[in-house]
């Protein structure tokens, strides 16, 4: 695939996944586009060797593999690990605010956003909706539906300047509490256009809760996105969303402006990859192991949920695999050492206006590939085996790749990848895409990085079975 394709489709992603439900759910359609199979975790599994497969859990989580033709248990899992969620403002349970005749949002900080580039934002909402339906005969269903308002329908406005005179010189410091809140709508205005009574009751005298923690106005909006009545909605995970689509910019066009570049950037990559790289049956006909993508859930709050990387899913996976090719537990310890994780989390670029937050050798270029995170402290898990097994796939395909060691006087962050590596005892490298803002409402990164860290990606699922079959350890 060519850069500008690559790039093009990369927006389309970016742009269909305005939330971590909204990109399992695009990924999960391209992956049946694929020719990819669906498998719940709630049944027992029938995998054949050569085919394709994916699940999904909580609808956020999402992990796809293609088992090779030649794979027998035992055999090891080729991984790239990633994941769906940003930081972002999440509606709160109750979030209906009436104060100084308007009508706010209560919101609830998800990770550690840069919050001061929320305000004078074009916003919206998007998430998933619990609905009640009711069928023939008087029974009664309830299932879950992701929704997103197109339209700007909320903002965070700052305060003026000729109000907060020492702004500029003492910075901007907002509580999130009381100033990162999202104005709606005004009070005369949302009486105006009155909704229905809030006392609509359901299920024989067991009133509907919703109208009561959250606007009216805001309710109606979501119900005619949904084509549903405001009473069928029991529930939601409702979060803002910048309206400004992503979009290929910069006088050379060579950057791409965008939200949620960190981490639906890997995200894109590593899925794309896998799935160019199982395209035709002749892809795994020489393969001997399991080629697999694992996008997560929950990595800015520190993955501790049913759905992180700090969850069984990734051993369950393994497990539900090797045990559908054999009885013998042993085998997955042994196909576990024998496989390699890739935890691909975008990486800090060098900023020409604050280059003194780099190492002076460490120093990450937009346009200069991949880099490699090294943390002596294991904040990343590479070590000089993994480094070098990805340096080798590079070197190979000649592909540009870095290095990045944080200042030793800088608290360094961290990845899934030594989440996984002593959870699963999986070998790993901890690599990313370099950009700039990370964590700001609007990022951005190279379109040349798309390319490299796509093609690093496939050559990866391509080469690794036989690059590791060179390597001696612990023997």
């Amino acid at each position: 695939m060519d850069n500008s394709s690559l790039v093009s489709d990369f927006l389309s992603f970016l742009n269909a996944s305005p939330t971590a439900f909204h990109a399992v759910d695009e990924s999960k359609k391209r992956l049946v586009k694929a020719g990819y199979e669906q498998v719940s975790e709630r049944d027992d599994w029938k995998l054949e060797a050569g085919k394709k497969y994916f699940f999904t859990r909580n609808y956020s989580t999402i992990v796809a593999f293609a088992i090779g033709h030649k794979y027998v248990a035992g055999n090891g899992f080729h991984i790239i690990g990633a994941h769906t969620d940003s930081p972002c403002l999440k509606l709160k349970p109750v979030s209906k605010i009436t104060k100084g005749g308007f009508l706010e949002v209560g919101v609830q900080t998800y990770g550690g956003g840069l919050w001061y580039t929320w305000f004078d934002r074009d916003l919206t909402v998007a998430g998933r909706v619990v609905l009640k339906e009711e069928k023939a005969g008087g029974s009664v269903s309830y299932s879950h539906r992701l929704v997103r308002i197109e339209d700007p329908i909320m903002r965070i406005p700052t305060l003026a300047i000729h109000l907060d005179r020492n702004v500029n010189s003492e910075g901007f410091k907002p509580n999130t509490q009381t100033h990162l809140v999202p104005l709606i709508a005004t009070a005369i205005k949302a009486e105006l256009n009155k909704m229905p009574a809030e006392d609509t009751e359901l299920d024989g005298g067991n009133k509907c809760t919703q109208k009561s923690k959250h606007h009216p106005l805001l309710m109606e909006i979501i119900a005619n996105a949904l084509g549903c009545k405001p009473e069928e909605i029991c529930d939601f995970e409702l979060q803002a969303c910048d309206t400004q689509p992503s979009i290929l910019a910069g006088a050379a066009k060579e950057f791409i402006f965008s939200g949620r570049l960190d981490n639906l950037c890997m995200s894109y990559c590593s899925l794309k990859a896998l799935i160019d790289a199982t395209t035709s049956e002749s892809d795994l006909e020489e393969e001997s192991g399991i080629r697999m993508v694992a996008l997560f859930d929950h990595e800015e709050v520190g993955s501790n949920s049913a759905q992180g990387a700090g969850s069984p899913v990734m051993i369950d996976a393994m497990s539900h695999i090797t045990s559908c090719f054999s009885s013998d537990t042993k085998v997955l310890k042994k196909a576990i050492q024998k496989s390699l994780l890739v935890s691909a989390d975008m990486a800090h670029a060098l900023h020409p206006n604050f280059m003194d937050k780099h190492d002076e050798n460490h120093q990450p270029k937009m346009h200069g590939g991949l880099v490699i995170k090294h943390n002596a402290n294991q904040r990343y898990a590479t070590n000089a085996l993994t480094s070098f097994i990805f340096r080798e796939i590079a070197e190979k395909h000649n592909l540009p790749v870095q290095d990045f060691v944080v200042r030793n006087d800088m608290a360094c962050g961290s990845t899934i990848g030594p989440i996984l590596a002593s959870s699963v005892g999986i070998r790993t490298v901890d690599v990313g895409a370099p950009q700039l803002s990370m964590h700001s409402i609007r990022e951005m990164c190279a379109a040349d990085d798309v390319k490299h860290s796509y093609d690093h990606f496939k050559a990866f699922f391509q080469e690794f079975t036989h690059l590791d079959a060179k390597l001696t350890v612990d023997v």
